[in-house]
């Protein structure tokens, strides 16, 4: 079970505009999103100056801890503002289970009487905007601002009343029951984290629902790793209905049980034509039976997207035919396994090639859609995590071709090169490797053996 970490946010209010802060692409924790000022509520915080009485019967340490996240993030001074200031409680968030990183969020709002200046600072944030909270949700509403769910509900509270009673929906736990967890972080794109039989460190696949209302609404990797899992998926499908299931690529951790789902619902199956070949190969020819299949290529549309046509784009690389989906209007892009929020990508023969898959990086990184979506993990803002990735391949390919031509064999290259590897992961390590040099042999850098 994950550690559960306390931390401090702060509702900043002046004359009817909130206060929210974009955190930069390279951040572990909600990267390239727009928040409200706060982290982790540290040891140092137990002790201190006792803050100032009208502020309010609110334990101390989060109050300190409140005020040193302000001057580290933005060099504000809270304490010297304290007789113009007043704090009040929104409540509490709770990370829920299905994320790896967990904090108990304690919101406070502070309310100001006039807007002070502000130094972000750039290790954290990128900068910090006043609007009102109508205008932050009309950001959200066109995809040009990306939200964590307990940030949502507050920003929809304060549209309604600038001193809100209670925040509904700021906990997890206070939210209507449902089988599984679904997020909205982007209006109309939603994100179902499903328990599946992925790889460690990742334990769940997000499952998407697409498509606006009264339309083709299409469900994205569905691949639920149990009976239990698929029923609790089923019953999320039943509430809001589809008309059609769609399959990024051919690993059983985006479609184990997806036909079976198709089935269920009497609806068809999408995938790219490589895909099914390869489902078929290794499950069987009658995995599709009694289904209609469509193959999508390069620039078919899938559905809509707040009017949107949301398009195919092949990126192999991983997978060969693996698929990525994109609005023509480029607010978001849910890339598969191009990327992973949790673990590592592996490029594996036969379906993976390591010189197509920087290539379909590249590709995206020239589109540079806002919000990237991946198959494992969160949501994040901007291609940060693509540009990153890419880079580190590449330095991880100088490392290989080091290594080779100082006379190591791949099983020598493994204890160099992948450490601190979870040892049940170094066969796929192994496979990376085997994959870096193919594209090095490929490419006339080394001799073909």
């Amino acid at each position: 079970m994950s550690k559960i970490v306390d931390a401090v946010t702060v509702v900043m209010i002046c004359r009817g505009r909130l206060l929210m802060v974009l955190r930069q692409g390279f951040l572990a924790a909600f990267p390239g999103y727009q928040a409200f000022p706060g982290g982790k509520v540290d040891a140092e915080d137990s002790e201190g100056a006792t803050p100032p009485a009208h502020w309010g019967a609110h334990e101390p340490r989060l109050l300190r801890a409140l005020i040193r996240e302000l001057r580290e993030e933005l060099d504000l001074d809270l304490l010297a503002l304290a007789a113009k200031t007043h704090i009040r409680a929104l409540g509490v968030a709770l990370t829920p289970p299905h994320q790896p990183r967990r904090f108990n969020t304690y919101f406070f709002q502070v309310e100001l009487d006039e807007e002070p200046a502000l130094k972000v600072d750039a290790h954290e944030l990128q900068a910090a905007v006043w609007r009102t909270p109508q205008q932050w949700l009309e950001l959200r509403e066109r995809g040009e601002a990306l939200l964590a769910v307990p940030t949502i509900a507050v920003v929809q509270a304060l549209a309604q009343n600038l001193k809100p009673e209670n925040v509904p929906g700021l906990d997890f736990r206070d939210r209507p029951p449902q089988e599984l967890p679904m997020l909205d972080n982007v209006p109309g794109l939603r994100i179902m984290p499903v328990r599946s039989n992925t790889l460690p460190p990742a334990e769940h696949t997000n499952c998407f629902l697409l498509g606006d209302a009264q339309s083709h609404r299409v469900l994205v990797d569905p691949s639920p790793g149990d009976a239990a899992e698929f029923e609790k998926l089923c019953a999320m499908v039943e509430r809001h209905g589809i008309h059609e299931v769609f399959l990024t690529h051919h690993h059983p951790d985006h479609h184990e049980r997806s036909a079976d789902l198709a089935r269920r619902f009497a609806v068809p199956i999408g995938m790219s034509e490589d895909t099914q070949q390869r489902i078929q190969a290794r499950c069987g020819q009658d995995y599709f039976a009694n289904l209609a299949v469509h193959h999508y290529r390069e620039g078919d549309v899938l559905c809509r997207w707040r009017g949107e046509a949301v398009r195919v784009l092949a990126v192999p690389g991983h997978d060969e035919g693996q698929l990525a989906l994109m609005p023509d209007n480029r607010a978001w892009c849910i890339v598969g396994d191009l990327i992973q929020g949790i673990g590592t990508v592996v490029i594996s023969k036969p379906e993976g090639d390591m010189a197509k898959y920087y290539a379909s990086l590249q590709r995206l990184i020239d589109l540079d859609p806002k919000i990237i979506v991946p198959s494992h993990g969160i949501a994040m803002g901007s291609t940060y995590r693509l540009r990153d990735t890419l880079h580190h391949r590449q330095l991880r390919e100088q490392q290989v071709l080091s290594l080779w031509n100082a006379g190591h064999e791949i099983d020598a290259m493994l204890p160099l090169i992948y450490k601190d590897v979870d040892p049940r992961l170094l066969p796929l390590a192994r496979r990376n490797i085997e994959s870096h040099l193919h594209k090095l042999r490929e490419e006339g850098v080394l001799a073909r053996s």
